[in-house]
């Protein structure tokens, strides 16, 4: 349910509908709007009785909410979220690229890409400084000293940085380096960490898991919102099908439906979908036209040596190219 206050509702006219929410044996969270504050309750497993609310002082209605995600879906907060990354905004009608190597191998390997996609216009460095493999046996990332080189990036060269936090025992660590905390596909429905990246204040990236629906996608997101953490930020990456063409099944169907569900905003990372170099350039050029928020694509400079994920990583001068090719394409869809 949703107690959607009046626009002159006093500070003490809210906490009075909150406080008979939290008697009820519910939680409530406020969400200032620009013309009203609107209370979510959470916790319940079934109708409340709205009339009680409706009688209070500074109240307008209260708003029953049909869909089990409450706080991401459209019903609670109609318009897009825009999430704010120092000076960039992701969400809400413009193209966030993000760009940068599957794994973190050296300074000078990060410097060299970093230096291209900039360039060619990025503005987030993507790089896995923890690396979660199918194989005990391949590159598991550099770890914290991974970290100290995307932060050495982000110093020379102005690229925000997002990485992944592959559980809670190293989310802070993370969160002290990055400036948008990824939370990887295998991990999509590790509650634990949902929840304690719902306590940090940072961005979070939350990509689908491979064969999660997009109920489960947006309960997962749920888990992390609920939790007092609203800058969230939805990746499709392709789900897992019997198609072997691909690594993937990149889903950009899911991205018009999430953006009809959710106020979120959704990028895509083609790269991951597809697996393969030649794929990657025109599942990228159709996830913009089809309205994803961004892209999250990965770049090497010798893909044929790289330790993680070289097949499916654009040249830089291929990155270059996209990029020229996506500013065509969100100019004739007006965005």
């Amino acid at each position: 349910m949703l107690v959607v206050m009046k626009r002159g509702a006093t500070d003490e006219d809210i906490k009075a509908v909150m406080k008979k929410i939290e008697e009820l044996g519910f939680r409530a969270v406020p969400m200032p709007g620009a013309q009203r504050t609107a209370v979510c309750v959470l916790g319940n497993e079934g109708p409340v009785d709205m009339s009680e609310f409706r009688e209070m002082n500074g109240v307008k209605d209260a708003i029953p909410v049909s869909k089990p995600y409450k706080m991401v879906s459209r019903e609670i907060t109609p318009e897009p979220s825009r999430i704010r990354v120092g000076d960039v905004v992701i969400g809400g009608g413009g193209v966030t690229l993000m760009a940068g190597p599957c794994a973190v191998e050296t300074e000078e390997q990060c410097m060299r890409i970093a230096e291209a996609v900039k360039k060619a216009g990025a503005v987030i460095f993507r790089g896995g400084a923890f690396k979660p493999r199918t194989s005990p046996y391949s590159f598991q990332g550099l770890g914290e000293e991974g970290l100290k080189i995307l932060a050495k990036v982000r110093n020379r060269f102005g690229l925000y940085v997002v990485t992944e936090a592959i559980d809670h025992e190293i989310l802070k660590m993370v969160a002290d380096y990055a400036d948008i905390v990824q939370i990887g596909a295998r991990n999509m429905q590790n509650y634990s960490l949902l929840r304690a990246a719902g306590k940090i204040r940072k961005p979070v990236l939350l990509k689908r898991g491979m064969s999660a629906t997009i109920e489960e996608w947006l309960m997962a997101a749920e888990y992390i919102v609920s939790e007092g953490n609203p800058d969230l930020i939805l990746c499709e990456r392709g789900v897992r099908t019997f198609s072997d063409h691909s690594r993937n099944t990149l889903d950009l169907s899911a991205v018009l439906a999430v953006k009809q569900l959710s106020h979120l905003p959704v990028v895509v990372d083609p790269s991951h979908a597809a697996g393969r170099r030649d794929q990657v350039i025109p599942l990228a050029k159709a996830a913009v036209v089809i309205g994803a928020d961004g892209l999250l694509v990965e770049v090497h400079h010798q893909p044929e040596k790289a330790l993680s994920d070289g097949p499916q990583s654009l040249r830089p001068e291929q990155f270059t190219a996209l990029v020229k090719e996506i500013k065509t394409l969100a100019e004739a869809t007006g965005r």
